[in-house]
């Protein structure tokens, strides 16, 4: 009962049942158009058509008095009030009043009906026209279509005494839509953009006026584009097409089928555009039979009218059609967009609710190819589906009207047709078979591709980049294998179907002949132009296949994707302890017998990383989680998170939660964004976070300051400040829950100390819950609760002074060892006096620039006109060679082609004029050997296009590649990986398969329109004057829409790279922003980018269709010139004249798609113009600068000999606007030597390792290892003789051998005894040996062994330099200390610079340098300025000290009290305690 209520109160919205609602008062433009202009013009073309077939019938009868008055006085009078209504209009339009258009087409199409009806009155055997079955029938319905019109005419009480239905409105508007999309509130459906336009706007889209003066006259900007209508809201969109596929995945939870929810979504409304595809389609057939009757007309030589009334008719009804189909084709492309909109923020939707576990059964590239590639592939179903049934339909109503023509005889051509059937649906399933492995192989394209451009830094240091192309390139090569066999089974698809018409010919017109018939000129044209209708379905009929065969695939692909189970922030099991009745409220998180894994669900093989995990955290306290490298402390917090498979067991957490990754996450864009990360700005919070974080010093040395730009995954900044920038965030956030996975590690013992006790233990974290994994012993001391991980399992939960000394994963004598000698010196100074000597120096103030100087630059778009140059370079890629010959083959072609016209025409004439002529077998032996050459022709042209597209596809990616992998870090450091990605993937793409495509099309029109003009200037001299005015408006046609389209496109392509450049970043942040709950926030911003998207494809789709109208009415025009002109020819005597029914014939089958080619030649030169956009694209980022690879010192094999390095007076810089970061630094490491480089964060620690690596060039001064100038050698080969760690440890996806050895120039072996060097043997053999298959990123292993198997990486490389940062940041203590000997011991004779926060890193190497911002301020042997009070080293070690020595006494001594005591806290009378220091 309510829903039907409800269906009542929508009714009465719409119709209260006097008139429409005031909401769907906009209904009467559509009442005007389609009840008014669409009726009187459908009654006039069935006058007109049946004026025509009955003029010969006899006369009728005597004629009464009332067929007189109804046939004169009735029309007379529907005349006159016509044109007295016409005139008041215009009086109207005169005084300034706006009249719509729709009511003037509406008055003039009813004037234009009431004229003909009585001149065709006037004429003989007009009774036989007026009482036709159908026309009567349609006089009956005509009053009946008129009912709603006249009820909504006299219910506005505004009638007029002179027409019943003149309505006048008050205001005047048109429905974008019949019917209102389904989804949207009744009420909220009038609230359309496009409403405010008049329907004479929207039918002839002249809303895009004012974008295309702006793009005559400038280079177009997002704000010159067209709103979006209401309904083409992304959101909307999204939320239609989510509530179909949730209904899909409640109704089939098995197998939910996407293809059902989008048209459950959508399939209404395109189900109504079937409708107006079948009349589109309908009104397409009635311009060949009025040809034909206008060719009978010329050729009997007739005097009368018909033939002006047949000439006029073909010029209306192509207005008709043409207003038809660019309807057609505006809502086609607004579902698309839709769908589009509705798809990509769908998966985007998705990456935020699946798991990591449960996505890592997509590799990261495939991901990205949903978004590129399978969305687009999609939303073309739209346009195969109604081609599916709407080409055959159009072939067989072609068919049967070559039926009426030449009777069976072309039932040879449709023999040919059937025996191409089960030929080409063959080549559909190899083309299936091949696109789906294509597919496969560009996911993995694209994803080494994405793994190159994250990792070019660390590549580039290793001097793999030539190796990881190798790679890529066996990638690309399987991909275009897979291409070529489509573009060549594509080419056989294009020969069969292109040169059936031409067969058809020879077939149906031999056979004819054979068959005792004369070929006449009506007959024989009339064919040609049916075989010409033929063409288009014909040829279209393999892309409809193929395209639909695209959709498909990646709708089963994506199918897969969104049917992945979601991210469930709490999933409970059976959980004994919380089924009793104990109280947890006092607990942030409970984990109960966890096990869990990283695998998906879809795997049955269970893989446990944390096995019966059972942690009860209080509120308020702070948590350290400790353990060896890869015992689970990171897999712990991400089970919190919900990120992993939960096996069995149950987690719970009480209240909000905040994350730091042990990897800092950081957005591309300003610091203060990095910080808010969508919060509200609050300046007292904002200022005390940054002052709890130690950020303020940095922002302050940063043009800019917080409102610096900082470009893709932070680059431009150092470690440290990019893990105190994620840490800024969590504390900003406010949540009951922060989890910080090893933040210390990354930042010096300073700048750590300042974090633990100003944030981590500060007023701004100390109530909230504090979960820290860590291997810093002063935050271990300060923990309420450690909790010990081992293999996955909880070893050991309590208060830091219950834990056992052997528990401990550092040793404490190797603290107070290396720290004795600071100790010694200021044995009675207070924590609190030296505290203040390491305070950090503060800025008063947040220094942000009003305008600062973004380090990512904006992409750059060309201006004007695509340049020839670039076609050049498209020919240059695709050969000139098979340029050449493709040009030919198609020339040569057309000329076969129009020579078999000609053949056909003389022919005609010559048995037409009863002369003697040659046997007709020597007529078809012509006509064969005509088709014979235009076939080979075809397949020639055919195949070389092919070839061409695949050769340019592979030149380009392969140059492009290639200038991208010798482009300097510079360049990769500005530019965002998703611009470039996009050169890779979507443009690329375009490249491969639609450019090849649109460049077939507009070489096929060029040349087509070249053969019509030569024949039609040989038949007929007179079309020539036409062509002049013609030429004229079509140049002005087409440099306006060009101009635009031009830069619409621009703007579509640069709108796309932020969509793929937000998404790549989101998949690398995603426990992070599902931790935040932010998920809505970057659903919004991702919006914002598909927003612009939707805005420059809508404003180009209508800017396109607006040409299409206008080359269409301009079709109508020439149709109705040249038909006129061929029957004034039929009537004189002037020689100029056709005076051969043959010329006439082809003149006319000739001349009619004159115009209709020049429009599909501009579209397809215009969609030719926006491909070429690709390549445009792609060259830019081939003009990128190099590196210097070719130097002319070439290095020996064994060089360094010595390792020795000098620094000469080297001043560095990442960026102009940006601060040196090496200042003229000068130093000398002797060969062999053992050098630590200390400073806090941001000091220039890493870029002394750049300018060695020659990553980023210095400005001034030079460097010199082994007395050689490195700046003599090629960069590429200086990197292979130098070993490193970088600071983020890199593992690609592949096994383990090849990432240790990718050269595969070590044994086993050698390769085991590096492992076991760095004490991850023992992982490596229980994770399945070298051969095990790491995962993208490495993340099959902890942060902590990722950089144990780049030092193990680095010891096989055997060098004389190596070259260390921060390489046991992320170990704990006690494999750090191991790792330090095996350093010392494994490269004795080595050079080894490293980089440490450490103090018991670097403090027995034999020299250290101390940087400060960019200034090398001190060097020396640490242990000669340990004992230096006044030194920085000596100040470090204090600070970094201290502390630590007050948390190891204070925890030995409650440790030792806890022994003593037995727990209760009295000491036994028989205890005798000795206290020694």
């Amino acid at each position: 009962m309510e829903a039907m209520s409800r269906r009542d109160r929508e009714w009465r919205m719409v119709w209260d049942g006097v008139r429409f609602s005031k909401c769907f008062s906009d209904i009467y433009p559509f009442l005007f158009t389609v009840l008014g202009f669409g009726v009187n013009t459908m009654t006039l073309v069935m006058i007109i058509v049946l004026r025509i077939t009955n003029r010969n019938a006899r006369g009728c009868g005597k004629i009464y008095l009332l067929e007189k008055v109804v046939l004169r006085i009735i029309p007379a009078l529907g005349a006159s009030v016509a044109f007295l209504d016409m005139i008041i209009l215009l009086r109207d339009a005169r005084n300034a009043n706006s009249i719509p258009y729709h009511e003037g087409l509406f008055r003039g199409t009813q004037f234009l009906m009431w004229v003909t009806v009585l001149l065709v009155s006037k004429f003989g055997n007009w009774f036989g026209t007026f009482c036709n079955r159908i026309l009567c029938f349609w006089w009956i319905m005509k009053p009946f279509l008129a009912i709603p019109f006249l009820q909504t005419a006299f219910s506005s009480h505004e009638v007029s005494t002179l027409n019943v239905v003149n309505i006048r409105l008050s205001k005047y508007g048109a429905l974008d839509e019949p019917l209102l999309s389904s989804g949207l509130d009744i009420e909220e459906g009038c609230k359309d953009s496009e409403i405010g336009h008049g329907f004479w706007h929207l039918l002839t889209f002249k809303s895009i006026n004012s974008v295309m003066k702006q793009g005559v006259i400038k280079q177009l900007d997002f704000e010159d584009l067209l709103q979006l209508p209401n309904d083409m809201d992304p959101f909307s969109c999204l939320n239609m097409l989510l509530r179909c596929w949730q209904t899909q995945q409640r109704n089939n939870c098995s197998d939910p089928s996407f293809v059902k929810a989008i048209f459950s979504a959508y399939g209404w409304a395109y189900l109504r555009l079937g409708m107006l595809k079948v009349l589109n389609d309908c009104m397409g057939f009635v311009g060949p039979l009025l040809l034909n009757k206008l060719l009978q007309f010329l050729q009997q030589g007739s005097q009368g009218l018909d033939g002006f009334i047949l000439a006029i008719s073909l010029g209306l009804t192509s207005i008709l059609k043409s207003f038809l189909d660019t309807q057609y084709s505006f809502r086609l492309s607004k579902l698309k967009l839709k769908l589009r909109a509705s798809i990509m923020t769908l998966i985007y939707q998705k990456c935020l609710r699946v798991t990591l576990a449960e996505r890592s059964k997509f590799s990261e590239g495939e991901i990205q190819t949903f978004m590129s590639i399978d969305a687009d592939r999609t939303v073309n179903l739209f346009n195969s589906l109604h081609d599916i049934w709407s080409l055959p339909f159009q072939i067989g109503v072609a068919l049967y009207l070559l039926y009426t023509q030449v009777k069976y005889a072309f039932l040879s051509g449709i023999a040919i047709t059937i025996l191409l059937i089960p030929v080409n649906k063959w080549i559909a399933n190899l083309i299936a078979s091949a696109t789906k492995k294509m597919m496969e192989q560009k996911d993995e394209r694209i994803r080494r591709t994405g793994e190159i451009l994250a990792y070019i830094r660390t590549l580039k240091m290793y001097a793999w980049e030539l190796l990881f192309t190798s790679w890529l390139m066996e990638t690309r090569f399987l991909e275009v294998k897979h291409l070529s066999t489509r573009k060549y089974l594509d080419a056989w698809c294009v020969f069969f179907w292109a040169t059936t018409p031409t067969l058809f010919s020879l077939f149906t017109f031999g056979l004819y002949s054979l068959m005792g018939h004369q070929l006449d000129a009506a007959t024989v044209f009339t064919c040609l132009a049916l075989f010409n209708s033929l063409i288009s379905p014909l040829n279209s009929f393999p892309w409809v296949i193929n395209g639909l065969i695209d959709a498909i695939i990646s709708i089963r692909r994506l199918s897969r994707f969104l049917s992945c189970p979601e991210h469930e922030p709490e999933k409970t099991g059976k959980s004994p302890a919380l089924s009793c009745g104990k109280d947890h409220s006092d607990m942030a998180i409970i984990i109960h017998d966890a096990c869990c894994t990283w695998s998906s669900s879809d795997k049955q093989d269970l893989d446990l990383i944390l096995d019966h995990v059972t942690v009860h955290l209080p509120k308020g306290s702070l948590v350290s989680v400790i353990g060896e490298v890869g015992s689970g402390k990171s897999s712990l917090l991400n089970l919190v998170l919900g990120e992993m498979r939960l096996i069995s067991g149950s987690v719970h957490s009480s209240g909000s939660i905040a994350y730091v990754p042990q990897v800092p996450w950081i957005l591309s864009g300003t610091l203060r964004d990095n910080i808010l990360f969508g919060k509200d700005y609050n300046p007292l919070r904002y200022s005390d976070v940054l002052q709890a974080c130690a950020l303020k010093v940095d922002i302050a040395q940063i043009v800019g300051g917080d409102l610096a730009y900082i470009s893709e995954k932070g680059v431009n900044l150092s470690g440290g400040q990019r893990a105190r920038l994620a840490l800024a965030r969590a504390i900003y956030c406010g949540s009951d829950i922060i989890m910080l996975d090893d933040v210390l590690s990354a930042v010096d013992a300073q700048v750590a100390r300042w974090i633990l006790y100003e944030a981590i233990l500060g007023p701004l974290m100390n109530q909230q819950t504090r979960i820290l994994c860590t291997h810093n012993i002063q935050a271990i001391s300060c923990a309420d609760i450690v909790v010990v991980m081992d293999k996955g399992r909880v070893k050991w939960v309590g208060h830091p002074a219950d834990l056992s000394t052997s528990s401990l994963e550092f040793s404490p004598s190797k603290e107070f060892n290396i720290r004795s000698q600071v100790h010694a010196q200021d044995r009675s100074g207070s924590t609190s006096t030296e505290a203040k000597e390491t305070t950090i120096p503060e800025s008063d103030c947040i220094h942000a620039s009003e305008a600062p100087e973004p380090v990512s630059e904006e992409e750059l778009r060309k201006e004007g006109r695509v340049e020839p140059t670039v076609y050049k370079h498209y020919a240059a890629f695709a050969g000139w060679f098979i340029t050449i010959v493709t040009c030919l083959s198609a020339i040569l072609m057309q000329a076969s082609r129009n020579g078999n016209d000609l053949w056909l025409s003389f022919w005609v004439d010559v048995t037409g004029t009863n002369k003697k002529g040659y046997p007709t077998s020597f007529y078809l032996v012509v006509l064969c050997i005509f088709c014979a050459t235009n076939s080979l022709l075809t397949l020639t042209r055919a195949f070389s296009f092919a070839f061409g597209g695949l050769r340019a596809a592979i030149q380009v990616h392969d140059k492009l590649l290639k200038k991208l992998i010798d482009a300097p870090i510079i360049f990769f450091d500005q530019t965002p990986s998703g611009r470039i990605l996009n050169r890779l993937s979507s443009d690329l793409y375009t490249i491969d398969d639609a450019l090849p495509f649109i460049l077939n099309i507009l070489l096929a029109n060029f040349i087509g329109l070249l053969g019509i003009a030569i024949v039609l200037a040989y038949v007929q001299v007179v079309f020539l004057l036409l062509l002049l005015p013609l030429w004229y408006v079509y140049s002005k046609l087409q440099f306006y829409y060009r101009s635009t389209s031009r830069e619409l496109r621009r703007l579509d392509s640069v709108s796309r790279s932020p969509i793929y450049a937000s998404f790549t970043e989101t998949l690398d942040g995603l426990s992070t922003i599902r931790s935040f709950k932010s998920e809505g926030f970057f659903m919004d911003r991702f919006t914002r980018n598909v927003t612009s998207y939707q805005r420059t494809s809508y404003s180009e789709i209508i800017a396109s269709l607006w040409l299409s109208l206008r080359l269409q009415l301009l079709a109508a025009f020439v149709v109705s010139f040249i038909a006129v002109m061929a029957v004034f020819g039929s009537r004189s005597n002037i020689s100029f004249f056709m005076d051969t029914p043959g010329l006439v014939g082809l003149a006319l089958s000739y001349a009619a798609p004159v115009v209709s080619l020049l429009g599909s030649f501009l579209t397809s030169f215009t969609e030719t113009e926006k491909e070429m956009v690709s390549v445009e694209r792609v060259l830019e980022y081939m003009d990128v600068p190099q590196e210097e690879l070719h130097r002319y010192e070439q290095l020996d094999t064994e060089w360094p000999l010595q390792g020795q390095i000098e620094f000469q007076n080297v001043t560095l810089r990442y960026i102009p606007s940006l601060p040196a970061s090496l200042k003229d630094v000068s130093f000398i490491i002797p060969g062999g030597m053992q050098v630590g480089i200390v400073g806090r964060t941001g000091a220039g620690k890493s870029s002394v390792l750049n300018a060695i690596f020659r990553l980023n060039p210095t400005c001034q001064g030079r460097i010199l290892v082994d007395g050689l100038n490195i700046a003599d050698v090629s960069v590429r080969n200086l990197r292979s003789h130098f070993a490193a760690v970088p600071q983020t440890p890199f593992l690609f996806e592949g096994s383990l051998r090849a990432n240790l050895d990718p050269f595969r120039v070590n044994d086993d072996c050698k390769i085991w005894k590096a492992l076991e060097k760095c004490h991850v043997k023992e992982e490596v053999e229980s994770a399945g040996g070298l051969d095990i298959h790491v995962k993208g990123s490495g993340t099959s292993f902890s942060v902590g062994q990722r950089q144990l198997l780049c030092l193990a990486r680095a010891f096989l490389k055997s060098s004389k330099v190596l070259c260390l940062d921060e390489c046991t940041a992320n170990v704990d203590t006690q494999t750090a200390s191991k790792l330090q000997n095996a350093i010392s011991s494994e490269c004795r004779g080595m050079t080894v610079i490293t980089i440490a926060h450490r103090i018991s890193t670097v403090s027995n190497m034999d020299n250290i340098l101390i940087l400060d911002q960019g200034v090398l301020v001190e060097q020396g042997d640490p242990q000669i300025l340990l004992r230096d009070e006044k030194s920085r080293f000596s100040s470090f070690a204090k600070a970094s000290t201290i502390i630590r020595i007050r948390c190891i006494i204070e925890f030995c001594s409650l440790t030792l009290w806890h022994n003593v005591t037995g727990g209760s806290g009295k000491i036994p009378a028989s205890s005798q305690i000795t206290v020694v220091i």
